[in-house]
């Protein structure tokens, strides 16, 4: 088997990249993948962009593959990184106590996806592989990022929200588990919108109901739209409203490259969807949105003036209708915001696994995430104690909120944040 490192998705065939993967978790897709290279929100290896815009984004795809036989067997998507934005898991501390000791904490070695919180795989295996081959394959490959990371001089190496096969192994090597939490909805067998609302307390239910009205009654048209259905310049004005938002709210542009939008349209025709608000026929605000089979992802928003209930009504009710119409179990609306609990979105663990380079460094966070997972586990349970549910409503285990396979997320419940 050959190892070697990729410096852009574009120099691997999209059929062998995709086939390495079991579902249709958007985000590690080779068309994911290369919108974001080709709109310049992250930098191949000749730094290459049909984005005029395009500059340094911080994200150089290294991505490690495995051939046998000439045949791509196995993949992981790695960036090197010179800074930490985009992640969500939030390392800037880390990077400080890095300085103060005269060291450099970048570039580093990031196996995530950019800009995506979303919990998912994070490593590729062929389908044809048996048991023995996966699990050797993939010692295989983190044993490769390790020497790498020392050979070239990276501080560490750290994968984000990572499920299946790759977290299995990082949990049980030398890899410290960091947990941390998010707000996720799930579909009990709701038939409505209604119905969802009926399990609420009579006064959280009025709360919401209030709220929606609130929207509509100000002349608002709000629905769900496949990306097939969206011009051209729907997604320019889109674009638009996202980069004045990130603006208004941060002082910064957003992260995502002009062309972004447009280009992963054209490639999930039938995956990405807009909640589209529009004012006397204009578009004055939208959400966009990403799935799979089992998942709503809540993804990006942008609007022209803030409304009182908008963004509420675009980034979360709007979802939760399209997931009961659909059957689709999970709605996963990004990282952050307490606001989503009373809302019905339950707080749940993730999860993401580091190693530093620097033995010193490596055992201080060891100890860092061991303390920190007994307070993330603390505010998890007291912050179920605030769904809007009624009481005796019976709540989702804490095992049935672990993402997308059996493995789990967590260590040790007893040792139970851009």
């Amino acid at each position: 088997m050959l190892v070697k490192i990729v410096d852009s998705i574009k120099a691997l065939n999209a059929e062998a990249w995709n086939a390495l993967w079991i579902s249709q978790y958007p985000f590690v897709r080779h068309e994911f993948l290369c919108a974001l290279e080709d709109s310049g929100s992250t930098n191949s290896g000749d730094f290459s962009s049909d984005d005029q815009h395009a500059q340094d984004s911080g994200w150089h795809p290294k991505h490690v593959t495995v051939w046998l036989d000439d045949a791509l067997i196995a993949a992981l998507p790695l960036f090197e990184k010179s800074h930490s934005y985009g992640e969500y898991v939030f390392d800037w501390a880390w990077a400080d106590a890095y300085s103060q000791q005269g060291l450099d904490y970048y570039p580093k070695l990031l196996n995530a996806i950019p800009f995506t919180p979303a919990t998912g795989s994070r490593l590729g295996l062929a389908k044809s592989l048996d048991e023995a081959t996966r699990s050797q394959v993939t010692a295989l490959i983190f044993e490769f990022v390790h020497k790498f990371a020392r050979d070239e001089g990276y501080s560490g190496f750290h994968s984000l929200f990572p499920d299946g096969q790759g977290r299995k192994y990082l949990k049980q090597s030398k890899h410290y588990q960091r947990d941390g939490y998010q707000f996720h909805w799930f579909n009990q067998g709701y038939t409505s919108f209604d119905d969802f609302l009926s399990h609420f307390s009579s006064r959280k239910r009025k709360a919401i109901k209030k709220e929606r009205r609130k929207v509509h009654e100000q002349d608002i048209d709000i629905s769900m739209r496949l990306a097939r259905d969206i011009s051209a310049d729907e997604w320019q004005t889109f674009y638009m409203l996202y980069h004045t938002t990130y603006l208004k709210r941060s002082g910064k542009a957003g992260y995502l490259g002009q062309s972004f939008f447009q280009r992963l349209a054209k490639a999930f025709p039938e995956q990405v969807l807009l909640s589209c608000a529009h004012h006397q026929g204009q578009l004055i605000a939208a959400a966009l949105y990403l799935r799979d089979e089992t998942t709503l992802y809540g993804r990006y928003w942008g609007c022209r003036t803030e409304i009182d209930g908008l963004h509420f009504e675009a980034c979360y009710y709007q979802g939760v209708e399209y997931a009961i119409a659909e059957g689709i179990q999970r709605f996963d609306p990004g990282a952050q915001g307490e606001h989503k609990i009373q809302r019905g979105f339950t707080p749940i663990r993730t999860c993401s696994y580091h190693w530093l380079r620097h033995p010193g460094f490596n055992h201080a966070i060891a100890d860092f995430v061991k303390r920190e997972a007994v307070e993330v586990s603390r505010y998890i349970e007291d912050a179920r104690t605030y769904l809007p549910f009624k009481e005796g409503t019976q709540l989702i285990a804490e095992d049935e909120l672990l993402l997308n396979s059996n493995e789990g997320c967590q260590q040790d419940l007893s040792h139970d944040t851009e």
